[in-house]
C-alpha cells in the first residue's frame, strides 16, 4: 500500500512535469522528441544558443548540452547527454541565460557565473579565449566606499556582450560593442561597468539580441500641471481645512476606480504620463530574484528580421519606457538560411473560411479546450494588501542568433509574465505568408500593414541607437519606423507601451478541427507546454503531462481567472466609471456608498488581476498545489469578496439602484445591450435597474468556480494526504462563503422591500446601510402586554436593534443590551416573552406558541450575532459557525442611558449581567464625569477611578479607591482640583475613618498636612496637624474640624505646650516649656496668652508664683512672689515640674484608635477582640486574593518576591497540640511576612502606624520634649498589635508567659564570668518568655527607628557632648598608657598580638590593637535596631573580652566586677560610639523587664556605668 501511495505521489508530482522536447529547423518532421540522454527530471527554465543550450532544474542544478567547444576534455565537447555544471552545485541557481556561444547563471544570492566563448570578453574574463567552467563574475560598485558587491537579479546574453540587472535597478555590462551602452570605445570590456546613461532611472528588465540591447525603465514623474478634480470620480484632488489659527492642505485623494488609460489617451498622448495620480507600483518591493527571464508559451519559428507581426495585449502599463541600443549588420542580422522556407512550411494552414471569420470577429474558443488566453489584466488599480510589487517583466527580445521573438510580459503584483506571440515569415514567400495568418484572405491586408518595416539602414557593421516611433494607420494597426542612425553611445527611447488588441494562442493539443483552425499550432500530443525556447537551428519546449487532470485543472483555473478579470475590467471601465462621472447622482450619502462600491470593486478587480498574473507565473514553476495563492492567502480572497458584498448590499438596502434610475436612465438605455451581455441576462423584459443589480452581484459567482476547481485538484491526491485535506478544506471555505454571501443578498433584498412599505418619517431615522430586517410584527403576531385598547405597537427586529414603533414615535433598543427569556405558564404568560433592557422591562405576548418560539429564537440569534460582531463575516473556519442556543447572560456591551435621572445621557461600556452593569466597565457622563472600575448590580462597587471636572478651576477632582453600592466607601485617594489630596477611608461619599489630608498647590511642598480620624467628612478624634507655614504642629483631639480637648503643640522655635484646647485655642490649665527649659504652668486664655494663676520656673531653679497676663514672647505682666530655693531643694523641686509633662497630653492608648478599628473591621470584628477567628482568617484570604487581582493589570507594582509572599500568606496556619517554641517561631515568621506587604490587613496596619509615627515626630515634631510620648506610643502599638495577634492565634500565651522548651539547650556553653562550662542554672528564665516586644519589635522598630533615635539624640545631646569630648581626649593615648590609666590589672594586658597571622609584641607606642575583636564587636551596636539585638552585641563583646584574656593567661579564671569593669571601659572608649547615651537610654526604655536581672541585664548595667564613668574621667 505504501509503495502504491508513493508511486501515486510521484506520478502526480514532479516526474511528469518540465519534460524537455526538442526539434530541428528544416527537418522533415516537426514532431518534437525527448532530449537525448535526459531523464524525467523537472526543468524549470531552458535557454538556447547557436549550437548549445542550458537547463535549470527544480533543485537549482544547471546542465549544458549540445556542442560545447570550450570544454577541456575532448569527450565533453559534444556530449551525448546533458552535462552537469559541477561548479554550480550547491549554489541554488534561480535563472539561466544563453548567448550565441556562451552561457550565464544567477544564484539566489545574486552572484553571476559565466562560461563558454570569451573572445569578446563576454564572460568577463581577460585574455582568455574560452572559459571552460562556470566562473563567478566580480561586480562591485566603486562609487561606494568601501566598494560593495552588487547583487544581480537578471542576466541577458547576446553574441558578444552580456547585461546584468542589479537589485538596485541598475544595468551592468561587459563584452564588446556599442550595444553595451557604455561611454567607451576600448573593447573588450572584461570588468563589468555600470550603464551611466540610465543612472537614476528604475530599470525593470533588460534583454539582448545578437548585436542589440533593450531596457525597460519606469517613466519619470509627469511635469503636467495638476488638475483640480479627478477626471474619473470628479472629487477634489486637494482639500483645505480651516482650523482656528492655521489651514491644513491635504492631497491624499485616492480614486476608488484606480487609474486607467483610455484608447484615445494611448494613441494621442503616448509620450506623456497619463495622470498625476498614477502610482509607481513598480517600485514597491523587490521580487525579481526568482523571476525566470524566458518566453512564456511562445512558439518561435525562424523569422526574418524585416517582417515581424506584432500581436500585443493590454499588458503594458503606460508608465513604462522601452529603451534600447543596437548594432546593425547586413551580414549577421539577416542570415541566409536555405532551410528556412522548409521550416516554415511545417506551420499548419487554416482550412475553414467560416471558422477564420469567427476567429477574426472575436468568437471565443470552446471553454473545454485547454487554452492560454492573452486577455491580460490592466492593473491600474489601487494597491491592495498584497505584499508583492508590480515589478515583473514587460518586454523581452530573446535569441542571440538572428531569430527575433518578441514577447510582452504583464506587470503584475504577483510576478505576472504574460507573453504575446509574434508570428511572421519572409514577404517573398506567399506560402509562408498565408501560413502565418489565422484570419484568411480578409485579414491578409491588415496583416501586411502590421508588418515591421526597416527603413534607411546605412553603413556596414555600424552601430546606431534607434528611436522607434509608434504611428497609427487607418485600420487601427501600428507600424514601427526606424528614422535613421543617431548617436552611438546612449540608450534611446524606443516607444511607450500602449494598449492594443489581444489574441488567444493555442499552445496545447486540442484534437479538434475547429480548434486547430483558430491559429497555427504544432501537430503534437506532448501535453501542456509551459515554456519554449529557440536557437538558430533548434527549438525546445518544456512539457507537463496531464496526470489525472491535474495540469488541465490548473490551466482551467488560470484561463477562467483571466476571463473573469477581463469581465471585471469591462464592468469597471464601461459601467462603473461612467456612472460615477454622472451629475446629480443623489444625496452625498448615496454617492459615498456608490464610491465605496467602486472602491471595493476596484480592489477586487485588482486582486483578480494579480491572481491571474501569479497563475501564469505558477504554470512555469514546479506547480505544487500547496503553493497556489488561493490556498496560501485564502483569507485575502475571502475578505475581499466579503468586503465587496458588504458594500454592494449596503448600497442595495439604501435604495441605491432605484436612486440611480433617474440620473442614469440615458446611460443605461444607450448601453442596454452591453449591460445584458456583461450580466449574462437573456430575458429582454427585465428592467435595466434589475440588470444593473444582477451585474454588480456577478462577482460573487466566482466563489463557486474556485470551490469546484479546488475540489478537482483534490481528487488528484490520495485521500489521506495533507494536500487533499487542505484542498478539500479550502474548497469548503469558498463554497461556504458563496452561500453566506447569497444569504446576505437575500437579507438585503428583504430589507429593501420592508423599507418600501414602512412609514416615510421613521424610515429616514431608522434606515442605515448596515441594518438588516430579521422579522417584524405587522401581522399582529406579537403584542405588548397590558397595552391600551386603541394603541398600536409594532415590533421590528433588525440585526442590531429591536424597534418598538407606536404611531409616529419609536424607540430603539440595541440588541447587545437585550435579555429575552420565555415566561413560564405559572407566571401567567402562556405565550409571553420577557424582554429586559438596562432601563425598561416589558412583556410581549405572541398569538401562538409557534410565534413565541420563532421570535425567541430570532431575538436570541440576533443578540448572539450582535455580541459576536460577526454578522458580515462568513462562517468559514473552525467552530465559529456553531450557533449558541442562548446568548450569554453575562456579556460586554456599550449603552447610553436615556431615562435614569442619575445616569441620563451617560454612556457605559463594559460588562453586564441581566440588564445591569456588573463587572469591569467605564461610565462617562456628557459633562465630563467618568467612572472606570467595577460594578455590581448596576452600581459602582469595588475598586474604581472617578473623575469630576471643575470648570471654575479648569481642572478635575480625581478619586481612586473602593466603592460600595454606588458610593465611595473604603480606602481611597481623592485629589481635589484645588490641590488638596486626601488619602484614607471613605463612607457614603464622605471622609470617614483614618485619613491624611495634604493642602497646598503642590503635594511635595504642601503648606499644611493633617493625619488622623475623620467622622462624616470632618476631623474628629485624635489627629496631628502640621502647619508648615507657621511652623507649628498640633497633636491632640479634634471635633467638627476644630481642635477640641487635650493636645500638645510644638513650634519650630522649640516651644512646647500641652493643655486643653477649645475652638482651636488653648484654654484653661496648661504647661509651656521654652527651649532654654523655662517652664510656665498655669492658666491660658488664648494662643500663647498667659492669663491667670501660674508658676514660672527659671532654668536655674528659681520660680515665680502669682498671676500672669500677656502673650509669651512679647512681654508678660506678673503679680506674684519670686522664690530662690536652696541647693538642697532644687533637686527635689525640679523633677517635680517635669514629671507633670504628659499629664495633659492625649494618652497613648487613645491615639490612632481609628487605625486599629479599621484593622479589626477588616477582620470582621465590630469591636476589638469580638468576632470569630475563622471568619477573620477568611477575610484575610479574601483581602489578599482581591488585592492580587486588583494589581494583576499592573504587575510592575508587585515584585516577584512580593507575589510569592502573597501566595504563601493565603494559606491559613494550622496549629495542633501543645504550644511550643517551634509554633512561636512559625507565628513570628508569619508576622514578618504579613507585615512586609500592605495588602495584608496587618501589613496595612503597620504601614499606617509607621506613616502616622513619622508624621508626628519628624520635622517640627522632632522636639526632645516629645521623647517620652514617642516611647509610650511605641509601647501602646506593641500592646494593641499583640492583642490582634492573640486574636488570630488564640493558642499564643498572654504577655509574660513562659513557653516550655521542647528540647533542652546544649549544656556546654562558655560563661563570660568563668572559663569553665556551666549549665543554664544561672539564667533567670526556665523557658522562653512571651512578650509583645520580643514578638513585634523586630517587625516594628526598624521602621520607626530613625525618628525615635533622633529624639533620643536631641534629648541626650548635652551629656553626649561631654561624653564624646572625653572619648576623643582619652583615645589619644597608646594602648599601654590607657590600660594603665584605667586601672586594668597587668595580668590582663595583652603581651603579644596576632595581626594577619603574625605575632607581634605590644609596644608602648601600640595603639588601637588591644582587644580589637571586642572593640569591633561593640561597634556593631549602632547597626542594630531592637534592644534584644543590642543586648546580644553587648554579650558578644564580653565573650570576646573573655576569649582575649583566656588567650593571654592560658588558664581558667573567674571574673570579678572590679577586674572586668576597667577592661570593658577600655573597650567602650576604643569603640568610639558617637551616640552611646542614646543607645543606652533606648535599651533601658524598651528592653523586656524580665531581662533586667539576668546575665544580659548585668552586662547592660556595666555598659551604662561605663557611659557615665567616661563623662567623669579626667586625664592628668
Amino acid at each position: 500500500m505504501d509503495s502504491k501511495k508513493r508511486s501515486s505521489t510521484k506520478a502526480e508530482g514532479s516526474k511528469e512535469r518540465g519534460l524537455v522536447h526538442v526539434w530541428q529547423a528544416g527537418s522533415c518532421s516537426v514532431t518534437p522528441e525527448r532530449l537525448p540522454g535526459w531523464g524525467e527530471r523537472t526543468v524549470l527554465q531552458a535557454a538556447l544558443g547557436v549550437k548549445h543550450g542550458v537547463l535549470l532544474t527544480e533543485d537549482g542544478a544547471v546542465y549544458s548540452f549540445g556542442t560545447l567547444p570550450w570544454r577541456s576534455a575532448p569527450a565533453e565537447t559534444c556530449p551525448s547527454s546533458p552535462v552537469l555544471e559541477h561548479a554550480l552545485v550547491g549554489q541554488c541557481v534561480v535563472t539561466v541565460a544563453a548567448g550565441s556561444f556562451h552561457s550565464g547563471a544567477v544564484t539566489e544570492s545574486g552572484v553571476v557565473y559565466m562560461w563558454g566563448e570569451n573572445s569578446a570578453g563576454q564572460c568577463a574574463v581577460a585574455n582568455q579565449q574560452w572559459v571552460p567552467e562556470p566562473s563567478a563574475v566580480s561586480i562591485a560598485d566603486s562609487e561606494t566606499s568601501p566598494s560593495l558587491a552588487v547583487r544581480i537579479l537578471q542576466l541577458a546574453c547576446g553574441e558578444e556582450h552580456t547585461l546584468a540587472l542589479s537589485i538596485s535597478r541598475e544595468i551592468w555590462a561587459w563584452g564588446t560593442g556599442c550595444q553595451l551602452g557604455l561611454m567607451t570605445t576600448t573593447f573588450p570590456v572584461t570588468k563589468p561597468q555600470k550603464v551611466e546613461h540610465l543612472a537614476g532611472r528604475v530599470v525593470l528588465q533588460v534583454a539582448c539580441g545578437a548585436f542589440h540591447s533593450l531596457a525597460l525603465v519606469q517613466c519619470p514623474p509627469s511635469q503636467k500641471p495638476v488638475p483640480e478634480r479627478c477626471n474619473q470620480c470628479s472629487q477634489l484632488l486637494m482639500t483645505m481645512t480651516d482650523k482656528e489659527d492655521h489651514v491644513i492642505i491635504s492631497d491624499s485623494h485616492c480614486c476608488p476606480l484606480g487609474v486607467t488609460l483610455a484608447e484615445s489617451q494611448a494613441e494621442n498622448q503616448a509620450s506623456t504620463a497619463i495622470s498625476p495620480s498614477t502610482e509607481t507600483r513598480d517600485s514597491q518591493g523587490e521580487v525579481f530574484e526568482n523571476t525566470h527571464i524566458q518566453q512564456d508559451l511562445a512558439v518561435a519559428n525562424k523569422l526574418n528580421v524585416g517582417n515581424v507581426q506584432t500581436t500585443s495585449g493590454d499588458a503594458v502599463p503606460p508608465q513604462l519606457d522601452i529603451i534600447g541600443t543596437t548594432e546593425t549588420s547586413s551580414a549577421r542580422n539577416i542570415p541566409s538560411d536555405p532551410d528556412a522556407p522548409a521550416g516554415n512550411e511545417h506551420v499548419q494552414k487554416p482550412s475553414d473560411p467560416s471558422k477564420r471569420e469567427n476567429s477574426e470577429n472575436g468568437e471565443k474558443p470552446v471553454p473545454s479546450q485547454p487554452l492560454v488566453e492573452e486577455a491580460v489584466p490592466n492593473l491600474h488599480s489601487p494597491p491592495t494588501t498584497s505584499t508583492s510589487a508590480l515589478n515583473s517583466l514587460v518586454v523581452s527580445c530573446a535569441s542571440a542568433v538572428g531569430v527575433r521573438v518578441a514577447a510582452t510580459y504583464e506587470a503584475g503584483a504577483l510576478s505576472l509574465k504574460k507573453v504575446m506571440n509574434f508570428y511572421s515569415t519572409a514577404p517573398c514567400e506567399p506560402g509562408a505568408q498565408a501560413g502565418s495568418s489565422s484570419i484568411g484572405p480578409e485579414g491578409l491586408k491588415d496583416s501586411r500593414e502590421e508588418q515591421v518595416k526597416q527603413e534607411s539602414m546605412q553603413g556596414k557593421k555600424s552601430s546606431s541607437l534607434v528611436d522607434i516611433r509608434e504611428e497609427e494607420s487607418e485600420g487601427g494597426s501600428r507600424r514601427l519606423s526606424l528614422p535613421g542612425l543617431l548617436s552611438q553611445v546612449s540608450p534611446r527611447l524606443l516607444r511607450k507601451a500602449a494598449r492594443v488588441k489581444t489574441r488567444t494562442v493555442v499552445l496545447t493539443p486540442t484534437y479538434s478541427g475547429e480548434a486547430d483552425a483558430l491559429l497555427p499550432s504544432l501537430r503534437t500530443e506532448l501535453g501542456y507546454i509551459s515554456r519554449v525556447a529557440a536557437g538558430r537551428d533548434s527549438y525546445l519546449a518544456l512539457v507537463d503531462k496531464n496526470i489525472m487532470g491535474y495540469i488541465a485543472s490548473l490551466h482551467e483555473l488560470a484561463a477562467t481567472e483571466r476571463r473573469f478579470y477581463s469581465k471585471l475590467s469591462d464592468i469597471k471601465s464601461q459601467i462603473l466609471r461612467p456612472l460615477l462621472s454622472l451629475e446629480n447622482l443623489g444625496t452625498a450619502s448615496t454617492v459615498q456608498l456608490l464610491q465605496e462600491v467602486a472602491s471595493r470593486f476596484s480592489k477586487l478587480c485588482y486582486l483578480i488581476g494579480q491572481h491571474g498574473a501569479s497563475l501564469s507565473s505558477f504554470l512555469q514553476g514546479v506547480k505544487e498545489a500547496s503553493s497556489l495563492v488561493i490556498l496560501k492567502h485564502a483569507s485575502l480572497f475571502l475578505d475581499s469578496y466579503t468586503e465587496y458584498c458588504t458594500a454592494i448590499t449596503h448600497f442595495l438596502v439604501m435604495g441605491g439602484f432605484q436612486l440611480l434610475a433617474k440620473p442614469a436612465i440615458d446611460f443605461l438605455n444607450k448601453n442596454q445591450e452591453l449591460l445584458q451581455d456583461l450580466s449574462e441576462v437573456t430575458d429582454e423584459n427585465i428592467q435595466l435597474i434589475e440588470i444593473l443589480n444582477t451585474l454588480f452581484f456577478l462577482p460573487t459567482r466566482r466563489l463557486h468556480n474556485y470551490a469546484e476547481v479546488l475540489l478537482k485538484l483534490a481528487t488528484c491526491f490520495e485521500v489521506t494526504s495533507p494536500e487533499y485535506q487542505k484542498l478539500q478544506d479550502s474548497s469548503s471555505c469558498y463554497e461556504c462563503l458563496a452561500l453566506h454571501l447569497g444569504r446576505k443578498r437575500k437579507e438585503a433584498e428583504y430589507t429593501l422591500g420592508f423599507w418600501k412599505t414602512f412609514p416615510g418619517k421613521m424610515t429616514d431615522s431608522l434606515r442605515k446601510p448596515e441594518r438588516r430586517l430579521l422579522c417584524e410584527s405587522s401581522n399582529r403576531a406579537l403584542s405588548l402586554q397590558h397595552a391600551g385598547r386603541f394603541s398600536v405597537n409594532w415590533f421590528i427586529l433588525f440585526n442590531d436593534a429591536l424597534v418598538h414603533a407606536q404611531f409616529s414615535t419609536h424607540h430603539v433598543f440595541p440588541l447587545a443590551t437585550i435579555w429575552a427569556e420565555p415566561l413560564s405558564e405559572e407566571a401567567g404568560g402562556v405565550n409571553g416573552l420577557k424582554i429586559t433592557t438596562p432601563e425598561e422591562q416589558f412583556t410581549l405576548i405572541s398569538s401562538t406558541p409557534q410565534e413565541k418560539t420563532k421570535w425567541l429564537r430570532a431575538i436570541s440569534q440576533a443578540v448572539d450575532q450582535a455580541l459576536r460582531g460577526a454578522s458580515d463575516h462568513p462562517p468559514y473556519g473552525g467552530g465559529s459557525s456553531i450557533q449558541r442556543q442562548e446568548p450569554p447572560i453575562s456579556r460586554s456591551a456599550k449603552y447610553t442611558f436615556y431615562k435614569d435621572p442619575r445616569l441620563k445621557d451617560a454612556t457605559y461600556d463594559g460588562r453586564w449581567f441581566s440588564g445591569k452593569p456588573h463587572g469591569r466597565g467605564v461610565l462617562k457622563w456628557p459633562d465630563g464625569k467618568m467612572y472606570s472600575g467595577t460594578f455590581r448590580n448596576g452600581l459602582e462597587d469595588g475598586y474604581g477611578e472617578y473623575r469630576i471636572p471643575n470648570k471654575a478651576l479648569s481642572k478635575e477632582d480625581h478619586y481612586v479607591g473602593h466603592w460600595k453600592e454606588g458610593k465611595m466607601c473604603g480606602q481611597g485617594v481623592y485629589s481635589y482640583a484645588s490641590g488638596e489630596v486626601f488619602e484614607g477611608c471613605f463612607q457614603d461619599n464622605m471622609r470617614h475613618g483614618h485619613g491624611l489630608l495634604r493642602s497646598g498647590k503642590l503635594t511635595s511642598s504642601s503648606p499644611s498636612m493633617f493625619i488622623g480620624q475623620w467622622v462624616m467628612d470632618k476631623k474628629s478624634g485624635y489627629g496631628v496637624f502640621d502647619d508648615i507655614t507657621s511652623g507649628e504642629k498640633y497633636m491632640g483631639m479634634w471635633q467638627d474640624d476644630v481642635c477640641q480637648g487635650n493636645g500638645v503643640v510644638v513650634t519650630q522655635f522649640g516651644l512646647y505646650y500641652e493643655g486643653n484646647f477649645h475652638l482651636n485655642k488653648m484654654m484653661g490649665n496648661g504647661v509651656l516649656l521654652s527651649e532654654d527649659d523655662t517652664i510656665y504652668e498655669g492658666e491660658f486664655s488664648d494662643d500663647w496668652t498667659l492669663n491667670g494663676k501660674g508658676t514660672l520656673t527659671m532654668p536655674n531653679g528659681d520660680y515665680i508664683e502669682g498671676y500672669f497676663s500677656g502673650e509669651w514672647g512679647s512681654g508678660i505682666k506678673i503679680t506674684g512672689t519670686y522664690f530662690k530655693p536652696s541647693l538642697y531643694e532644687s533637686d527635689k523641686d525640679k523633677p517635680k515640674v517635669f514629671r507633670k509633662l504628659g499629664n495633659l497630653a492625649v494618652p497613648a492608648d487613645e491615639k490612632w484608635k481609628a487605625v486599629f478599628d479599621e484593622c479589626w473591621h477588616q477582620l470582621g470584628c465590630e469591636s476589638p477582640g469580638q468576632g470569630e477567628v475563622w471568619k477573620a482568617w477568611e477575610n484575610i484570604a479574601v483581602a489578599l486574593t482581591a488585592n492580587r487581582r486588583q494589581h494583576r493589570d499592573s504587575p510592575e507594582i508587585l515584585s516577584r518576591s512580593q507575589t510569592q509572599t502573597l501566595e504563601s500568606l493565603e494559606f491559613i496556619p494550622q496549629h495542633v497540640g501543645a504550644f511550643s517554641v517551634e509554633k512561636y517561631d512559625d507565628i513570628k515568621k508569619y508576622l514578618i511576612k504579613a507585615c512586609d506587604t500592605p495588602l495584608h490587613p496587618l501589613g496595612r496596619l503597620v504601614e499606617t502606624l509607621v506613616a502616622v509615627y513619622r508624621m508626628t515626630y519628624v520635622g517640627v515634631g522632632a522636639n526632645r520634649r516629645l521623647l517620652q510620648e514617642a516611647v509610650k506610643e511605641i509601647k501602646s502599638y506593641l500592646k494593641r498589635i499583640f492583642q490582634l495577634v492573640r486574636f488570630l492565634f488564640p493558642e499564643l500565651p498572654e504577655e509574660g508567659s513562659t513557653i516550655p522548651l521542647s528540647a533542652p539547650l546544649p549544656t556546654e556553653r562558655k560563661s563570660f564570668c568563668t572559663g569553665k562550662s556551666d549549665s543554664r542554672s544561672e539564667s533567670p528564665e526556665p523557658g522562653y518568655v512571651v512578650t509583645s516586644s520580643g514578638l513585634l519589635l523586630p517587625v516594628l522598630l526598624p521602621r520607626l527607628y530613625p525618628p525615635l533615635f533622633m529624639l533620643y539624640a536631641l534629648e541626650n545631646d548635652r551629656e553626649e557632648d561631654v561624653y564624646w569630648e572625653c572619648v576623643l581626649r582619652l583615645n589619644k593615648q597608646p594602648d599601654i598608657a590607657l590600660l594603665g590609666f584605667l586601672g586594668v590589672q597587668r595580668k590582663f594586658w595583652p603581651v603579644t598580638l596576632s595581626i594577619l597571622g603574625e605575632t607581634k609584641k605590644v609596644l608602648p607606642t601600640t595603639k588601637d590593637a588591644c582587644f580589637a575583636s571586642a572593640v569591633e564587636c561593640l561597634q556593631q551596636i549602632s547597626t542594630t535596631f531592637t534592644p534584644s539585638d543590642k543586648l546580644k552585641v553587648i554579650q558578644q563583646t564580653f565573650e570576646e573580652i573573655s576569649q582575649g584574656v583566656l588567650a593571654s593567661l592560658q588558664e581558667d579564671f573567674l571574673w570579678s566586677m572590679d577586674d572586668l569593669f576597667p577592661v570593658f571601659l577600655y573597650v567602650v572608649l576604643r569603640a568610639r560610639i558617637r551616640n552611646l547615651g542614646s543607645e543606652v537610654h533606648l535599651i533601658e526604655d524598651l528592653m523586656d523587664p524580665y531581662l533586667q536581672h539576668g546575665e544580659q541585664g548585668i552586662m547592660f548595667t556595666t555598659l551604662k556605668a561605663c557611659y557615665y564613668q567616661i563623662q567623669r574621667e579626667k586625664l592628668n
